[in-house]
């Protein structure tokens, strides 16, 4: 029977089950029954392959629990990240690693699609994923026309 512990973020939740995806190697893991889960949250868990044919899996314990909060910030993205933004073509992304935990991703968007940008960020579960696979507290997401910039936090 294999089992398998590690980080998980919930990415979906119905009636009946939920979606668990390991932030270390995508692996999805729907489980049988649903467990009072709630989307977005981070789960230090480990979970089993359930018989005979191993398809579905089932929480066998929940070590920790946790939500990461994927917000806007009112503040422009400070002067680095506006420079660097400005450097790279539209498309592209920096990613800078802070001082003690963390990173921070500079992206270069047309400035008519900054907060569409903003919103895609903000509902892309990679987002919560790569935050939980860092160990930070928060992601704060500051824009400025053609710039966004994503902050993961302690």
């Amino acid at each position: 029977m294999s089992e398998k512990t590690g980080t998980f973020v919930v990415t979906h939740v119905d009636a009946e089950s939920a979606v668990l995806t390991n932030v270390a190697d995508a692996h999805v893991h729907t489980l049988s029954a649903h467990p009072d889960f709630s989307e977005g949250e981070v789960l230090e868990a480990t979970v089993r392959a359930e018989p005979p044919m191993e398809v579905t899996w089932e929480v066998v314990a929940v070590h920790d629990r946790r939500t990461i909060p994927v917000e806007r910030s009112p503040e422009r993205p400070t002067k680095l990240a506006r420079d660097i933004a400005g450097d790279q073509s539209i498309g592209e992304v920096t990613r800078r690693e802070r001082e003690g935990v963390g990173e921070i991703h500079v992206l270069t968007v047309p400035e008519d699609q900054t907060e569409q940008a903003v919103e895609d960020v903000i509902d892309d579960d990679e987002t919560r994923r790569r935050a939980a696979r860092l160990g930070v507290d928060r992601v704060e997401i500051r824009a400025d026309a053609g710039c966004v910039s994503v902050r993961y936090l302690p």
